[in-house]
């Protein structure tokens, strides 16, 4: 057994369960389950994973929005075992090529084996290395990436999201918005129950946001992590909005606009906010800022800071020959330390690719991320090193124009994207979420503040942008418009 997974992840657990078993674990679906229940499901399903007798480390888990499920990865953890989220509403064919790859043959599948004893001792010894759990990206061949994450990793995130100053106890009711294929569910309902807290998740049916809304209105939630798009959509509603109790609210997997982020914590007087980064390849996030409430925050083209790197890793970055740049030099973040993960999945091109040596021996990762330093070390994101194109030779930054349309078009939300015109060159296409309207006001607008060459040749209306599973904007979606 991993001494820092026992020490750091399932001690805790188990500690919270002795010490708080009659009060609420989860809030699923309109019904509150108390952690003496959720430690009778793990101790249930880990019974069941015994009799199975495989030696397979890696087991799928079908994801459904019940108790068995969170029990199931516990249930797994304790017996040694790593697992991969599979998503019933998946194809089949993406279903099976992730087995395929991980070349896992079981399968837990709402796991309602009935209750006997409790069983929450004798964890089963495994490497620190030995992989927690792993999850599929989206890859540019079509077929689904892996991310393997160790136990190491896992640990390092949980002891460096405890260095950043939070605070947890069994009174507060926490916010699990995402789908568990998403890391961001993992920090969701991981951290409370290692502090004795209440898991609030949202249904898999109905409108997420409004089911958040509801979940803060009834519940008077204290702990939240969601995405920037899903306060995008809480925006109309933010005046009648007040929620005193909570506490911390993060936000992570996109770049998150300064002035939305200002208007939101009016309704969070109480709250520290906090913009958090990272990829998956780095567990769940690596880096931090905290807002300041008087409006002098570190931002670039309107958007947040992404902030310092937390304790467990370093983060730099560099120019085209791998070193480290100065001053406000724009560069491509690079990751290290014990959140890393050792690498895809039996994918050594792609690793190759995406990590590096340096010369002091450190391993780094490639975010593909365009950022430089600002004020007091804190990281200014600019980019995605693939939305940074060349129109007629000049190179743009995307972001600039999202900046400038935004300020003229206030709380409307911009999303501009390159494409492949019919000359075959790179022509840039501006979609906006709102009905559509006369473009010269705003073309007008542009044209004072950027060159010609900057200028979107298509300007798309949208009702509402699409949102993917991670809780992000689909921009696949929308290039399906162009």
């Amino acid at each position: 057994m991993s001494e820092r997974m026992k020490d750091i992840i399932l001690k805790p657990v188990r500690e919270a369960i002795a010490k708080f078993p009659k009060s609420n674990a989860f809030y699923i679906n309109g019904t509150y389950y108390t952690y003496e229940q959720f430690a009778q499901r793990v101790s249930a399903i880990r019974g069941e994973i015994r009799k199975a007798e495989m030696d397979e480390q890696i087991w799928g888990l079908a994801l459904h929005d019940d108790l068995n499920t969170y029990a199931s990865i516990f249930a797994l953890w304790m017996e040694g075992k790593a697992y991969v989220p599979l998503h019933l509403s998946w194809p089949e064919e993406r279903i099976e090529s992730i087995k395929r790859q991980v070349g896992c043959s079981n399968v837990l599948d709402a796991c309602d084996a009935p209750f006997t004893k409790m069983d929450l001792d004798n964890w089963t010894e495994v490497s620190d290395d030995a992989i927690a759990y792993v999850l599929f990206t989206s890859g540019s061949t079509g077929v689904p990436k892996g991310v393997p994450l160790s136990r190491k990793n896992l640990a390092a995130f949980v002891k460096a999201f405890w260095d950043l100053g939070y605070e947890l106890d069994e009174n507060d009711r926490c916010l699990q918005c995402f789908d568990l294929t998403f890391d961001l569910s993992i920090m969701s309902y991981l951290m409370p129950l290692l502090r004795g807290a209440c898991v609030y998740t949202v249904p898999y049916s109905g409108v997420k946001y409004m089911s958040i809304i509801q979940l803060m209105d009834r519940y008077h939630l204290t702990f939240a992590l969601m995405t920037p798009s899903t306060i995008q959509y809480l925006r109309p509603y933010f005046e009648e909005l007040n929620y005193p109790e909570m506490r911390y609210s993060l936000f992570c997997g996109e770049a998150l606009p300064t002035d939305v982020a200002m208007e939101w914590s009016k309704c969070l007087p109480n709250a520290i906010i906090d913009n958090v980064y990272g990829p998956t390849e780095d567990t769940i996030f690596c880096t931090a800022y905290r807002l300041r409430r008087d409006g002098n925050n570190v931002e670039h083209n309107g958007v947040l800071s992404i902030g310092t790197s937390m304790t467990s890793g370093k983060v730099i970055i560099v120019d085209d020959t791998k070193q480290e740049v100065h001053g406000d030099e724009v560069g491509e973040l690079c990751l290290s330390g014990d959140q890393l993960t050792q690498g895809y999945w039996h994918n050594p091109e792609k690793n190759a690719e995406a990590f590096w040596i340096a010369a002091d021996g450190t391993r780094y990762y490639n975010s593909g991320d365009l950022c430089f330093y600002g004020e007091g070390g804190n990281i200014n994101f600019v980019g995605r090193k693939d939305s940074q194109v060349k129109i007629n030779g000049f190179r743009i930054e995307l972001s600039e124009i999202e900046f400038h349309a935004r300020q003229f078009l206030g709380d409307t939300l911009v999303l501009v994207l390159a494409y492949a015109n019919s000359e075959g060159t790179q022509s840039l296409a501006m979609f906006i979420e709102a009905e559509e309207r006369d473009n010269k006001p705003l073309q007008d607008y542009l044209s004072s503040k950027m060159p010609s060459y900057m200028m979107p040749s298509k300007i798309i209306y949208v009702p509402k942008f699409p949102i993917n599973s991670s809780s992000k904007i689909d921009r696949s979606a929308l290039k399906k418009l162009l």
